[in-house]
């Protein structure tokens, strides 16, 4: 039997006795279903928030407006701005986040359909990653809320440098 993402990270976060809240963008709270579909996620998830707009990245997570401006929503730097607003929101460890073009449309020069930051803040450090997905919207979601659980897994594993 093959365990689940979202399972792996239950059994991580309680064998540490950490806390993760997530931000996200373009997952539209797909990322906070996935973690609060195995039960005792309330243990180590607090919250999330769904700051899709720009002044919900800025009102809700605290991104500031120059960051924005100057790199987009679908960006490291706007990313990592929303993980560490995230962690700031419900004091959690670790604060994971994601944006990107989900699509069908909404593609930019230097930034295609299926374009997705992640970002990761916890008190060992701040990361991002990036992946540009081929798939449908639906497809797209799914693989950046999978996506942003592996990461968070692979920070608690100790894969991150």
């Amino acid at each position: 039997m093959t365990i689940l993402t979202e399972e792996l990270l239950r059994d991580l976060m309680r064998a540490r006795g950490l806390t993760l809240a997530a931000a996200e963008s373009c997952t539209g709270g797909l990322v906070s279903d996935r973690i609060t579909n195995v039960p005792g996620s309330s243990e180590y998830f607090p919250g999330g928030v769904v700051a899709y707009a720009y002044e919900a990245k800025v009102n809700l997570l605290g991104v500031s407006w120059d960051t924005l401006n100057a790199h987009g929503a679908v960006s490291a730097e706007t990313v990592l701005e929303m993980a560490r607003g995230a962690r700031r929101i419900f004091n959690a460890d670790i604060g994971i986040s994601v944006s990107g073009i989900a699509g069908p449309a909404g593609g930019l020069p230097g930034k295609p359909v299926g374009a997705t930051w992640f970002g990761l803040a916890a008190d060992g450090g701040e990361w991002t990653r990036y992946f540009c997905w081929s798939g449908n919207r639906i497809q797209n979601k799914y693989s950046s809320s999978e996506a942003a659980l592996q990461f968070v897994v692979d920070y608690l594993e100790g894969k991150l440098s």
